[in-house]
């Protein structure tokens, strides 16, 4: 799935070198964060449920993260059959927070993904910069990533057609499963605009671009969303959301859903 430029390799590892300049600063206090913060590091676990609207394609999954200090978490999801996961870790600096993650993903027309990715959330905030009240989060990453796709084995897509079958191509009609793998880096922005003390609106939008895959194609990919959460008391949350994602090597067609999740904050 929930679900993300080679030169944005280089762009990470810029900010990884310029905030170790920023370790002596003071790092904004975790309590003043709204609780959808992709800065906040704290202590909590959660539940999320999703589908997408032909509601045929559910999942389930868990999610916790355990704060080692008040820079510093380990972040952890897995679904109710663990065929998608992910597992990694995060470090605010003054000026931003890196995440790194490695996981797996299966998607709707039965392709599956490994990635290894390192990403950034900068809060404009920090640079007094806040218009109407929207907190403003540029993000940026670079993802390997290696999968299997169901693709014809000969390389030449005429030589494959078999339109009659929706899921499970038999082999006979050229059709087999192809490893692929590839690198790109996505650039985006995360946004959060409080409505009341109790509830706040939630945005993202990234587009991403990488290597070519299988087909010769460089990698294209997109992924958006627009959601509420609503936050009962200082530990206590639930969001709703609705995003699509899109790409050329895993994806046939754009996979719309909605996720409805609850989260338990510890501190």
């Amino acid at each position: 799935m929930l679900r993300h430029v080679r030169n944005a390799w280089s762009g990470a590892f810029w900010l990884l070198f310029s905030s170790q300049a920023a370790l002596g600063a003071e790092v904004n206090d975790n309590r003043d964060k709204l609780d959808d913060d992709p800065t906040k590091v704290t202590t909590k676990v959660g539940v999320s449920w999703s589908d997408t609207y032909d509601m045929d394609d559910s999942n389930l999954s868990f999610s916790g993260s355990v704060a080692l200090d008040p820079a510093k978490k380990l972040n952890a999801r897995v679904n109710s059959d663990a065929s998608e996961w992910r597992v990694g870790g995060s470090w605010l600096f003054p000026v931003g927070i890196v995440n790194f993650n490695f996981g797996k993903n299966e998607y709707t027309n039965g392709a599956t993904q490994t990635n290894y990715s390192i990403g950034t959330f900068v809060p404009l905030s920090y640079f007094g910069f806040a218009p109407a009240g929207f907190q403003i989060f540029p993000m940026a990453g670079y993802t390997y990533n290696t999968g299997e796709i169901t693709g014809c084995s000969t390389g030449n897509a005429a030589d494959c057609k078999a339109p009659q079958f929706a899921d499970g191509i038999p082999s006979e009609y050229g059709f087999s499963t192809i490893t692929t793998s590839g690198s790109s880096g996505y650039l985006g922005a995360f946004t959060l605009r409080p409505l009341t003390p109790d509830i706040t609106m939630i945005g993202f939008a990234a587009g991403s671009y990488g290597s070519k895959n299988e087909k010769g194609e460089n990698y294209r990919g997109y992924f958006g969303g627009l959601g509420a959460g609503y936050r009962f008391d200082e530990h206590s949350s639930v969001n709703l959301l609705t995003f699509v994602m899109d790409n050329n090597t895993y994806l046939d067609d754009p996979d719309t859903r909605f996720l409805i999740s609850y989260t338990w904050q510890f501190q």
